[in-house]
């Protein structure tokens, strides 16, 4: 419908121009009615020629290149997608190992901790039981100059007397009696010093 209406006003275009230079006899040849079947032909040649060059060569080459770019295009994007989701996939399991990696050292950690905090509980037992002995040694020791110290300050006692009274009265004392006088001495005064 379109077409003939184009038609139509195609044609009657042509015979209203034909009807105006009709009068006239010179002038532009393109004009001259007489002409314009050649210029037809010509213009529908060109035309169409140029038409079939396109449509044929040049059209399907263009639309070539286009579905050629759309779908390196489309190659590109699901490429991009299928590393994305790779790298996404690497990264996932990267966080795995990272968080394996902090649990196996806790439990390292913790296992060198429990082992120390043993070895050091022995080690204070070794070294209870080592200062244990240490004292019970020198409580034994001090047990014993306590039973000895009496006798040996008696002895002190009763030659220290005797040598400052031999110089103080210049004649010799018997030794018996001045070992009854610290010994009855030793006796009142000892059990304040040494818990007899």
């Amino acid at each position: 419908m379109i077409k003939k209406k184009l038609f139509q006003c195609v044609l009657f275009s042509f015979l209203f121009i034909e009807k105006v230079f009709s009068a006239e006899s010179g002038g532009m040849p393109q004009l001259n009615p007489e002409f314009w079947i050649s210029q037809i032909f010509w213009l529908t040649l060109t035309f169409g020629i140029l038409y079939v060059v396109l449509s044929k060569l040049i059209l399907p080459k263009i639309s070539a290149n286009l579905e050629s770019r759309k779908s390196q295009i489309s190659d590109n994007i699901e490429a991009a997608d299928k590393q994305r989701e790779e790298s996404e996939a690497k990264l996932r399991e990267y966080e795995e190992i990272v968080s394996k990696s902090k649990i196996e050292a806790k439990k390292i950690f913790d296992q060198a901790r429990e082992k120390a905090l043993k070895d050091i509980g022995q080690k204070i037992e070794v070294l209870d039981k080592q200062i244990d002995e240490e004292i019970k040694k020198v409580e034994d020791e001090i047990n014993l100059l306590r039973k000895e110290a009496p006798a040996k300050i008696n002895k002190i006692a009763i030659e220290t007397a005797s040598e400052l009274t031999q110089k103080l009265i210049g004649a010799e004392v018997n030794n018996s009696s001045i070992s009854a006088i610290v010994d009855d001495l030793s006796k009142r005064s000892g059990d304040k010093y040494y818990g007899n």
